[in-house]
């Protein structure tokens, strides 16, 4: 490992392992990232750097699922109005 990387988690490669039954990859992140987590996970209360950094993943996938892939109204109002201009709908 370089210094310009930290490993999250205690453990060596391999890429994929297992732990308490769940699988899990491991991740680099440059060395004054993964020491400002640290610092913040004191104040926190979460277990470790990896705790912190899959807490903040899945919070930030969840509102990445909220906005979605949907259009809005108006853009499927125009979508339908332009399949029916190309005589595909009625």
């Amino acid at each position: 490992m370089d210094d310009e990387a930290g490993r999250i988690g205690q453990s060596p490669p391999p890429e994929e392992e297992k732990t308490m039954d769940k699988d899990v990859m491991t991740v680099s992140i440059p060395a004054s990232l993964f020491k400002k987590i640290e610092e913040t996970i004191k104040a926190t209360g979460d277990a470790s750097v990896s705790d912190y950094i899959a807490k903040a993943l899945r919070e930030k996938l969840a509102q990445e699922e909220k906005k979605g892939d949907s259009f809005s109204q108006e853009d499927e109002e125009k979508v339908k109005e332009r399949l029916k201009a190309l005589g595909y709908i009625d």
